[in-house]
């Protein structure tokens, strides 16, 4: 058979996870002559041999790559077959534009665990042992191509011996960037009360873990700070030490054993824990009981598993789970510099395991939780980051505009080539330190993707820090409508095109700007990539003292049951209540006025705040939230502990039709309010309130997705974060026939907005010049 030429250009996340090494074993087995190589676009490959050799290898590719790889095209060219090579080689990267994915971190996989615990092996407890199926990518990469020049490793020449199986096609570590050992890689040391280096440095961190001191944890995107989680007094000190006194904590257990004993974990919850992501995953709590202060008022737990040789190692140091969470004061982003550690957390630790790897990017712990039986990112940052979306049919010629996200759960995304990149969870935009991150990582994905912006999306609403640094990044300027954006995002995710006509998109959250200037936050929207029909929405309800109302839900309590009866017609009727009596001895004269003279009083139709009224009247957070959408978790874990009649269909809700439906509360206020006078266990309350706010919300779903001949129907936005909510809302939709889709890989809260906005601008094109509405 004659000799023939192929160029195979492979597209999609192929550097810095086996690639070439793969390429190389495949071609010698099908008989391949040629080489291959990295370059700005991701894997090139030239290959001489027969025709069906040649279909064989790029067969192979697509279907056997690595484990941390993703093929998104595999391009083949028929080229002059003169000159044949004699052999099959891996050359060096070439340079060029960049088109090509970034793998995120990975936890460490099995085969590096067995050298860290093999006491024959050179590698025998050391920290940062990685390979090409494992160990840190983006959380160190400076620029592409992901050669080790371009890493923080630049700064760890490698012995003989690992620059030996860094050449070697043959071995697991051939070009793994980050390769090391003890003899040439980074160190690790502990700082404090008791100094030390290496593996001395690893005992005397668990010996201080032990005695129940606080440690600060140098890993692979940042700080962390541990503790004993077993110990009530320990995780105590550590909350008052950083000022963090309501927000669950993050646990770390030494393998999924290990957090049987404390949560139930079922088996898709076991596969996401033992993934290469290695997310924290919420667990229903269950087993041994762990201190109430790592998760006040919550039947939850979330638990990871170790995901580097350091956490391995420090974790075979302890007896049981301990506590891992970010390292900063309450609401900072995590410290990921030496100096910077020191400095901030010197008041909170005792101790600090320190490392001299220098983390380029700082990636918090992604959070993940399964709801509707599939896993759902709730945050997304390590092991998921950067991975691209590729976006479906019809945006194919994407290309050049930046998405800005929004003020909480901040994130940013790129478009290039059809692609969408979204960065990791960067956090919320009213602090300085996350606002100077997102500009400094904004500057770094530029270089990394070699992009600029030739069109800027941004939430409609106007005082957002993103929005206003959107509109100084590029001419054009396109405003998103928020909830528009929620939808547009799990459209994104998945896979729907273009011009696949509207769905009926049911966006519940806190609040986002609406296109009328209001407040919205319970929109039920006729969507397509490129218009929103607002066709229904919860009763506008004042905040009565503005952003207060989002920290005080005894205010919330106060305007729904105002709206609903007047206040002098529910102390009337329901004053003998306790929850109706202690609102009486807030200033509610004083709130009256500013909602007469609408001062700081804007009116809402938020689901959130609806969540907040009911847990205020339940005693749930009254006063005040330690963090956002404290009262809403607790009602939702005081409901989950409570099973409803088969017949019981909770509260009902009341439904104006004419024109845009609205859907008003003061049968929900009757009914929960009467279940309060006749003694109701609050569970049951709270059970109620969820049972019937689904079956509402589901109901006029329908009957809208009817009335428009639609099919689909998205569920999106903060408040599906509510597993009950959620499951509910979805059963009921799908039973009554209906496609539903849920956001999965993008988190359902703010932190997938950038995503959609990208979606809609890239769908929309303006004209140049000038802010699009």
């Amino acid at each position: 058979m004659p000799l023939s030429a192929e160029r195979i250009r492979v597209h999609g996340t192929v550097q810095g996870v086996g690639f070439r090494p793969t390429v190389w074993r495949f071609a010698r087995e099908c008989g391949i002559r040629g080489s291959v190589l990295n370059d700005g676009q991701g894997v090139l490959i030239h290959a001489w041999g027969e025709p069906p050799a040649i279909s064989a290898l790029a067969g192979r590719i697509e279907r056997e790559p690595p484990p941390l790889s993703r093929v998104d095209a595999v391009i083949r060219e028929v080229v002059d077959c003169s000159d044949p090579p004699a052999d099959f080689r891996i050359l060096g990267s070439a340079d060029g534009d960049t088109d090509t994915n970034i793998a995120g971190d990975a936890a460490t996989c099995p085969a590096c665990l067995a050298d860290i615990c093999d006491p024959k092996n050179r590698r025998y407890r050391y920290p940062f042992t990685n390979c090409t199926h494992c160990g840190p990518r983006l959380s160190i990469v400076e620029a592409v191509p992901y050669d080790r020049a371009n890493t923080s490793m630049a700064a760890f020449t490698m012995c003989p011996t690992c620059q030996s199986e860094y050449e070697d096609a043959a071995d697991r570590r051939f070009h793994a960037q980050p390769n090391a050992c003890p003899d040439c890689g980074p160190r690790v040391w502990l700082e404090g009360a008791e100094p030390a280096r290496d593996d001395a440095a690893l005992r005397g961190a668990g010996r201080l873990l032990r005695a129940g001191g606080i440690l600060a944890v140098k890993g692979l995107g940042g700080f962390h700070l541990a503790c004993d989680a077993t110990r009530p007094e320990v995780v105590a000190e550590l909350r008052r030490r950083k000022r963090r006194y309501g927000k669950a904590l993050a646990l770390m257990a030494r393998d999924v054993e290990t957090i049987r004993r404390y949560a139930k974990v079922s088996p898709v919850e076991a596969e996401l824990l033992a993934s290469p992501a290695a997310p924290i995953v919420v667990l229903e709590a269950g087993g041994v009981p762990l201190p109430e202060a790592l998760a006040p008022g919550q039947d939850t737990l979330g638990f990871m598993l170790p995901y580097t040789p350091l956490h391995h190692l420090l974790i075979d140091e302890v007896d049981g789970p301990i506590v891992m969470t970010s390292g900063n004061a309450s609401d900072e982003p995590q410290a990921i510099d030496n100096a910077d550690a020191r400095e901030r957390l010197a008041g909170i630790a005792d101790a600090f395991l320190m490392h001299d790897r220098d983390i380029v990017n700082r990636l918090d712990d992604s959070v993940a939780m399964i709801a509707g039986g599939e896993p759902r990112i709730l945050r997304r940052a390590r092991g998921y980051a950067p991975e691209p979306v590729n976006l479906p049919e019809g945006f194919e010629a994407a290309d050049g505009i930046l998405a800005m996200g929004g003020e909480l759960k901040n994130t940013f995304c790129l478009v290039s080539r059809g692609r969408a990149i979204v960065s990791q969870h960067i956090g919320d935009m009213e602090d300085a330190r996350a606002a100077s991150d997102a500009r400094r990582n904004l500057d770094l994905y530029r270089r990394l993707y070699d992009f600029e912006p030739r069109l800027v999306a941004v939430d409609r609403h106007p005082d957002y820090l993103p929005t206003q640094s959107g509109r100084e990044a590029a001419e054009e300027i396109l405003s998103v409508q928020h909830h528009h954006a929620h939808i547009a995002s799990c459209l994104i995710e998945h896979g729907t095109p273009r011009d696949a006509g509207p769905v009926l998109g049911i966006a519940l959250d806190g609040l986002g700007y609406g296109s009328d200037g209001t407040l919205w936050g319970g929109e039920f929207l006729l969507a397509d990539y490129c218009e929103a029909e607002r066709l229904g929405h919860f009763l506008p309800v004042v905040l009565p003292g503005g952003e207060r109302a989002m920290r005080e839900p005894w205010r919330n309590a106060w305007a729904h049951l105002d709206a609903a009866f007047g206040w002098p017609e529910a102390v009337r009727d329901y004053g003998e209540l306790d929850s109706i009596r202690w609102l009486n001895g807030k200033p509610l004269g004083v709130l009256a006025t500013m909602r007469d003279r609408g001062l700081n009083s804007p009116p809402a139709s938020s689901a959130g705040r609806l969540f907040d009224a009911v847990a205020a009247l339940l005693g749930l957070c009254r006063e005040r939230i330690r963090h956002e959408a404290e009262a809403a978790m607790a009602l939702e874990a005081m409901a989950a502990r409570e099973s409803l009649d088969r017949g019981d269909r909770g509260y009902p809700a009341e439904l104006q039709r004419e024109g845009v439906a609205v859907m008003s509360w003061r049968p929900l206020w009757e009914a929960l309010l009467a279940d309060l006078q006749n003694s109701v266990r609050p569970g049951i309350v709270a059970a109620r309130f969820h049972a019937g706010l689904a079956r509402a919300v589901a109901d006029l779903g329908l009957e809208l997705a009817d009335r428009h001949g639609l099919r689909t129907i998205v569920l999106s936005g903060g408040v599906f974060q509510n597993r009950l909510l959620l499951e509910a809302v979805s059963e009921r939709l799908e039973s009554a026939g209906r496609r539903v889709l849920l956001p999965r890989r993008m988190p359902t809260n703010d932190g997938g907005l950038s995503l959609g906005q990208a979606a809609i601008a890239a769908a929309r094109r303006p004209n140049p010049g000038g802010i699009v509405q």
